[in-house]
């Protein structure tokens, strides 16, 4: 099965309430998530993980599903899990 990614950039407003929904929006009809974190929002990698961690737990939240993040480089991977 082929999944079409979707991809958000998060920049120097970080995690709004904005952001947050439109992201909770797109796992209503898409497993995959690709997030790109620029240079305005942060560099620090522990930063990067703090980010990705509310990230999965605002999701596993709203919708009572477990989600996955991965981390490669600056970006950051979610997947909604079955």
């Amino acid at each position: 099965m082929k999944y079409r990614m979707i991809t958000f950039q998060l920049g120097k407003k970080g995690l709004c309430e904005n952001f947050l929904e439109s992201l909770s929006k797109t796992f209503k009809n898409h497993k995959l998530v690709k997030i790109s974190v620029l240079k305005s929002c942060t560099r620090n990698r522990d930063e990067i993980k703090r980010l990705a961690e509310k990230i999965r737990e605002e999701m596993e939240k709203r919708y009572n599903k477990k989600f996955v993040s991965k981390i490669v480089g600056f970006t950051i991977f979610v997947i909604k899990w079955q």
